[in-house]
């Protein structure tokens, strides 16, 4: 990461409004930056959203193209209010009664286009949001342990910008800015007995039965769970942009073990289906099923790496990332990117793949009609886990499997089951599960409060945190999703909002003045009693 931090010696007062002035300076606009955003301009203040990629949205608009939420009635606000631009969007096109309007599920499934236009449209609609495209972080200014100003490069020209701000938002997935300002972060895995978490530390779990296995240890280490790129790929041949030859660096030896999966039955399905987990019966006891795969509207369909099967070639593979600096991510990105469509080429060539695998995975193909200025593959690495801030509380598998856990401060509920990609590519002694796989702990999981306080640094001020926030490893896995972070950015919106109004840091900011407000938005605070 090549941000770095830099004492400010001027005075952080009032200043009037340029372009390079903003009362709430948002960095990243994934779906929780733009929350963040929107969220502060519709209370009355100017806002800087600043992105690295020429396109907004992050995952949710990058081929993640359903909603992975298990209780809807318990995220709404802003999150509610884009599932139903979305299904307006669709009912525009296609009409109340149509197909693509059933398949979009009352707008929690969509296209990734679509997901992008809603962004955009939430965006454009409020004047006081200056949007930066394609701008990387290069420095952060503090004065007295507060955030002041940042300098963004643009990605093109290599022209830089300062952009001072009263309050800051880090919203990106990497934790990118809290962390060149200073603030303590973890990276990696607690062991077991830091927060005597049952599934922290170096683990091996078999998600059918329940049970941990041999060469669990729970010791910590630096690993994060594995990187992909989730896939859009349509069903339709007219909008099939159709791989004519593997890409870059293609190796065969990557996926080879998806044939020893094949004979030792770890392709079939699962103890219970259930709807939207990407199971698709057809592809049980196929190649296939090294993607889970669900229908989305228009003949498309959004596509995840299957996790569970040894074969799985992604882990490690994002080691040095979140150190990196731009030219090392773009590698990493490249070599996440190469991967993917080289599994593609696999399942769809290979020669030693039986011939009826080979047939229905050929009936999956990018779409022509998304990501037309990337060569119709997602733009956005998908980064399940980067630093996890320290702040004034530390979110724990306990706040989730022994609850409901209340909190005073309560700002959003959780709701998604704990559940990490693997940490390590297959060992030797590897026959069931790939090492640090907590596959939908369903039984487990209950629905939580998320505390404000896991959102606020320990000693920067003037800095909220909404994506990358302060939780453990096993705890940041079932935090980490779009809706979830959604509702953690209009809080941390509505909260700089409070912070700027009341001329106090987000740490003084009074709670119960921000649930009320939340709540007035529409926002779920709390778990209802009963």
């Amino acid at each position: 990461m090549t941000a770095r931090f830099v004492h400010d010696p001027t005075d952080a007062g009032p200043r009037p409004l340029t372009p390079q002035q903003a009362d709430v300076v948002v960095l990243g606009a994934t779906p929780g930056g733009i929350a963040s955003a929107v969220a502060a301009a519709r209370l009355g203040h100017s806002v800087s959203l600043i992105e690295y990629h020429r396109h907004i949205g992050g995952m949710a608009a990058s081929g993640l193209g359903k909603s992975d939420i298990e209780h809807r009635e318990l995220i709404g606000g802003l999150f509610r209010e884009y599932t139903e631009r979305v299904l307006a969007a669709y009912v525009a096109r296609y009409g109340a009664d149509s197909k693509n309007v059933r398949l979009c599920d009352d707008g929690y499934y969509y296209e990734p286009s679509v997901a992008e236009a809603v962004f955009e449209g939430m965006v454009g609609e409020q004047p006081r949001i200056g949007l930066h495209r394609g701008a990387r972080l290069t420095e952060v200014a503090c004065s007295d342990a507060a955030v002041t100003a940042i300098t963004v490069v643009d990605r093109r020209s290599g022209r830089p910008t300062t952009i001072r701000g009263r309050q800051f938002i880090d919203a990106t997935y990497e934790g990118d800015l809290y962390a060149a300002a200073g603030a303590a972060f973890r990276l990696g895995r607690e062991a077991r007995d830091e927060f005597n978490e049952p599934h922290a530390g170096v683990v091996y779990y078999d998600y059918q039965e329940g049970t941990f296995l041999s060469g669990t240890t729970g010791a910590a280490d630096d690993r994060l769970p594995a990187y992909t790129y989730r896939l859009c790929l349509t069903t339709d041949p007219a909008n099939a942009h159709r791989l004519t030859e593997p890409p870059p660096d293609y190796d065969r030896a990557d996926y080879v073990d998806y044939f020893d999966d094949l004979a030792a039955g770890r392709l079939g399905g699962p103890k219970t289906l259930k709807p939207g987990r990407g199971y698709n019966p057809a592809h049980f006891d196929t190649l296939v099923r090294a993607l889970s795969v669900t229908e989305i509207p228009n003949r498309k369909t959004d596509v995840n790496i299957n996790p569970r099967p040894l074969g799985f070639p992604f882990p490690e593979e994002n080691r040095g990332y979140l150190e990196g600096d731009d030219t090392t991510r773009q590698r990493i990105r490249r070599r996440h990117r190469d991967l993917t469509l080289g599994l593609l080429w696999f399942l769809q060539n290979d020669e030693q793949i039986p011939p009826e695998h080979r047939r229905i995975a050929n009936g999956y193909h990018l779409p022509r009609d998304e990501f037309t200025d990337n060569d119709h593959f997602p733009f956005q690495l998908y980064v399940r886990e980067g630093r996890r801030l320290v702040g004034e509380y530390t979110l724990t598998e306990h706040d989730m499997t022994t609850g409901p856990r209340r909190h005073d401060d309560a700002i959003a509920v959780g709701e998604f089951p704990i559940d990490s990609f693997p940490c390590r590519k297959r060992q030797p002694t590897d026959t069931q599960v790939l090492e640090g796989y907590l596959g939908m702990l369903d039984a487990l999981t209950q629905p939580y409060e998320i505390p404000y306080r896991i959102m606020i640094p320990v000693e920067v001020e003037n800095l909220i945190v909404p994506v990358a926030a302060s939780t453990t490893h096993v705890a940041y896995s079932s935090i980490r999703m779009e809706p979830t972070w959604m509702a953690l950015g209009q809080a941390a919106g509505t909260a700089a909002h409070l912070a700027l109004r009341r001329e106090v840091t987000p740490r003084r900011v009074p709670v119960g003045e921000l649930q009320r407000l939340l709540g007035a938005q529409g926002q779920i605070v709390s778990i209802p009693h009963g």
